[in-house]
């Protein structure tokens, strides 16, 4: 059971991660944007809007790469800390 929630855990970060990127192409809810919030469009890409007009917009996708690695591995962290020591 622990194995299926870290999985899902896993899983869902990933897709948060990869909707923040620019390569999201799915259009799943309406315009006005997820439960309304104009911040969450349904195109993704919300690290460049974040960037937009800044000195790291050229360097976005290395900023999202570097996060995902790091966001990735704190929750491979946090889910060998929850399992324990290995006998």
């Amino acid at each position: 059971m622990k194995r299926a929630i870290a999985l899902f855990a896993t899983l869902s970060i990933g897709a948060l991660l990869f909707y923040a990127s620019r390569f999201w192409f799915l259009d799943l809810w309406g315009r006005p944007g997820l439960f309304g919030w104009s911040e969450l469009p349904p195109g993704g890409g919300l690290l460049g809007r974040w960037l937009r007009g800044t000195l790291a917009s050229p360097f976005e996708l290395l900023i999202w790469a570097i996060g995902a690695f790091l966001i990735l591995g704190g929750v491979e962290a946090l889910i060998a800390r929850a399992k324990g020591p290995r006998d």
